[in-house]
């Protein structure tokens, strides 16, 4: 999927809603605990009620690696399903030394065909550059991360030379990240992730990522705002992608949580299309 295609997707349904799919078995609703596959039934479910106010869906792997071999069964029918014209996301979080990463890519890219994936920079470019080599596929670096121990590394002040990086004498380690990586892909198959509870901070992100999209966590049940992610982070292209999680698809866990989903999910896109009037 091209960074046009996205765009595309932007502006037909005056979104940049990503709905992720962290599908965990003991909150969803009981009456489909029944069922052969009661993730799956959940995710289609959920997909079904929110797929004309999203641009993309993002499951979160952990929540079917715990669940063994039937979670991953689970995931792969979940993908499947999912239109091909939407932009799907594995929240994998991968990151490790290039034959291993490569394997990752492998599996991520080819067995299962997401678009995108997320990674860990921490241990270099020979853990990130195999996600590279496959076109049309999309790396997504975490870059300042919205939990509370982000702070333990990512705004550590670094000083020394840092080659290429102008007459910066010193930076957060996040920026470091955000220049180095920016040398090894593209704004069309590069993005980073950005979260939302650290608004002022996107806006110096986006000096440095100007054509780069932001996957934007945080918005919803962690407390970003959107108005404030857009304002300080939004660019020609939109550039945003949001995600919510569970102020979306646990916005009940009764028998009308599809029903739930939907109108969370249409509030979101209502005002995601004000944003973008907003900021055209």
């Amino acid at each position: 999927m091209t960074r046009d295609d996205i765009f595309n997707q932007i502006k037909i349904k005056e979104s940049f809603l990503c709905v992720g799919l962290d599908t965990d078995i003991h909150k969803i609703p009981a009456h489909l605990l029944k069922t052969d596959d009661p993730i799956f039934e959940f995710n289609k479910c959920i997909i079904d009620a929110t797929v004309d106010y999203c641009i993309a869906y993002k499951p979160n792997l952990a929540f079917y690696e715990a669940m063994g071999p039937s979670g991953l069964e689970s995931l792969e029918k979940t993908v499947e399903y999912i239109p091909d014209d939407l932009f799907v996301i594995a929240d994998a979080k991968r990151g490790d030394i290039g034959n291993t990463s490569a394997m990752y890519a492998k599996a991520f890219f080819e067995r299962m065909e997401f678009d995108a994936v997320t990674v860990s920079p921490y241990m270099g470019h020979d853990s990130i550059l195999p996600f590279f080599e496959y076109n049309g596929k999309w790396v997504i670096v975490l870059a300042l991360t919205s939990n509370a121990g982000s702070s333990d590394f990512q705004h550590l002040d670094i000083a020394g030379d840092h080659e290429d990086f102008f007459d910066i004498e010193e930076m957060e380690l996040f920026e470091i990240v955000i220049k180095k990586c920016i040398t090894w892909g593209t704004p069309d198959n590069l993005m980073f992730v950005v979260g939302a509870t650290k608004p002022t901070y996107i806006s110096q992100i986006r000096k440095l990522a100007k054509e780069h999209f932001f996957l934007v966590p945080g918005v919803g049940e962690q407390g970003g705002d959107l108005k404030e992610v857009a304002a300080y982070g939004m660019n020609d292209k939109c550039g945003l992608i949001v995600n919510s999680s569970r102020s979306i698809i646990y916005a009940s866990n009764g028998n009308d949580f599809a029903v739930a989903a939907l109108n969370a999910a249409k509030k979101l896109q209502e005002e995601m299309a004000s944003l973008l009037q907003v900021h055209a």
